[in-house]
């Protein structure tokens, strides 16, 4: 498909909003659309490596769908389980697990009206094995491609939902997240990416790292499409006990955002976190004078991650990943090869495939990580450096309503020699995720081309408050953003 029938797309995935009687049709020609357009950029074209699996009864699905999402087609992360396809997070010691389950988000989503259009690749085991790892590669889907610059990182570890997304070969997809793992992919590849509340949505059936940090979130086109994924997947599950207060949580979190306003709303800037590269600062800088323009009172905030808060996640989700990952493998049905981390590691020494680009040190620190009572302490320490001490006291201190700061720089290069490296101190991310709060993540801008996103961080359970903050800068934002070249960033 050329990039003159790019549009195509997105023309056939606004048809859902029409008329009833025309839905269906309408959903059936969008998905097999994004199927032509996965077909072609993926076997014929530039090879993003953004998708692993396609549902073949994706179309058909989507001409009988009917609910809130009415067909819309959405891709989902390869650490997700879909009844119909194997679930792999991207190792080559789960090719074959297929589990012939939905995972509750994907359930739900399904009730909704929502379609399975294929499993998107990712940073194997969701970023966790090593520090050098490089994002967006994975042993069973290659290495993921950013569609603004091929030569550029999709981020991790949901790279295949934002690259694919990005590309135009899904309506939205979803992701999960322990530190960065929606929000970045979608920065660097255009999206909004949205990392809800811990506990709004279930985590049953998902590959984990950590329970106290993991989450799935949607991504998508505009932060309406963001709302929308969310009020589907959103939820409490029974088997997922963070869960317990999801649904009262819960609500219809596209109603407010048309009409939301930022006028004298106060927002807290964390300048440190903006880093100091000049091109990134310049985006930034236009953001910040379109939410003045939009009545927002900008509150300059000076603020230090403390180190104690980054050595406490560190050893909280080394001791959560033995325990979590090896909980989940130890209940699959079927023959997995896998049923538990010293397995995993095993089996990565015997498949060279494995480890040919990068080792898996932190799975091997990981499996010596059973002090139970230093583990506990950590957790205690890093949630509240970011919770209590952090985004509350942030907030509370400074009379103000969100945190923003930019996401992460641009797309830096693909290297599979050194390991992948952003730019230094760029984003409060781990603020939220560690937290368990939501984040937001909203295009504001490009660097020579490249995507940056701006992010809004809240309070615990104002996931819809931060969607409304998200709408208003959007509709504010008057930078320029750029188009997927599908080219090499020097071509």
């Amino acid at each position: 498909m050329s990039r003159a029938a790019f549009p195509f797309v997105f023309i056939l995935a606004a048809l859902l909003g029409g008329a009833p009687a025309q839905a269906d049709e309408a959903a059936a020609r969008a998905a097999a659309a994004y199927l032509k357009r996965i077909a072609a950029i993926d076997d014929k074209g530039p090879a993003i490596h953004a998708v692993i699996a396609i549902n073949p009864a994706a179309v058909a699905e989507a001409r009988a769908a009917t609910g809130l999402l009415a067909g819309r087609s959405v891709l989902v992360k390869d650490n997700i389980e879909t009844r119909e396809l194997p679930t792999t997070a991207g190792s080559l010691a789960l090719a074959g697990n297929v589990t012939g389950r939905d995972a509750p988000l994907v359930a739900r989503m399904r009730a909704a009206g929502g379609v399975v259009l294929g499993k998107t690749n990712l940073s194997e085991w969701a970023n966790i094995r090593s520090p050098w790892s490089a994002s967006g590669w994975s042993a069973v889907g290659g290495q993921t491609r950013n569609p603004y610059a091929l030569d550029r990182t999709p981020c991790g570890s949901s790279s295949g939902s934002g690259a694919a997304v990005a590309a135009g070969m899904a309506w939205a997809a979803i992701g999960t997240e322990t530190d960065g793992s929606i929000t970045c992919p979608s920065s660097v590849n255009g999206l909004v990416g949205f990392k809800p509340t811990v506990g709004l949505v279930s985590r049953t059936y998902v590959v984990p790292i950590s329970h106290s940090q993991d989450t799935p979130g949607p991504m998508a086109k505009s932060v309406a499409d963001a709302a929308l994924l969310l009020n589907a997947i959103s939820g409490s599950d029974p088997l997922d006990a963070q869960t317990v207060d999801a649904d009262s949580r819960k609500s219809d979190f596209t109603a407010g955002l048309a009409t939301s306003s930022l006028k004298d709303v106060r927002i807290g800037v964390l300048r440190k976190q903006a880093g100091d590269e000049p091109k990134t600062l310049r985006v930034f800088e236009t953001a910040l004078a379109d939410l003045r323009r939009a009545g927002a009172v900008l509150v300059d905030i000076d603020y230090d991650f403390p180190r104690a808060m980054g050595k406490g996640e560190n050893e909280v989700l080394q001791y959560e990943l033995r325990e979590n990952l090896g909980a989940y493998l130890r209940d699959l049905p079927g023959t997995a090869a896998v049923r538990s981390l010293a397995d995993v590691i095993g089996f990565n020494k015997a498949n060279p495939a494995e480890l040919a680009f990068f080792g898996q040190e932190t799975f091997e620190k990981s499996a010596l990580a059973t002090d139970a009572s230093a583990y506990s302490a950590a957790r205690v320490t890093s949630l509240t450096l970011a919770g209590i001490a952090g985004i509350d006291r942030l907030l509370g201190s400074n009379q103000v309503s969100f945190l923003i700061a930019p996401t992460e720089g641009p797309a830096w290069p693909i290297d599979h020699v050194m390991g992948e490296r952003g730019l230094s101190g760029v984003g409060a991310g781990s603020l939220a995720a560690i937290a368990g709060y939501p984040h937001l993540t909203v295009p504001m801008g490009a660097v020579e081309g490249l995507p940056v996103g701006l992010s809004f961080i809240g309070p615990k359970w104002a996931d819809a408050a931060v969607l409304d903050a998200g709408a208003a800068y959007e509709r504010a934002r008057s930078a320029k953003l750029p188009v997927p070249t599908l080219k090499r960033w020097s071509e």
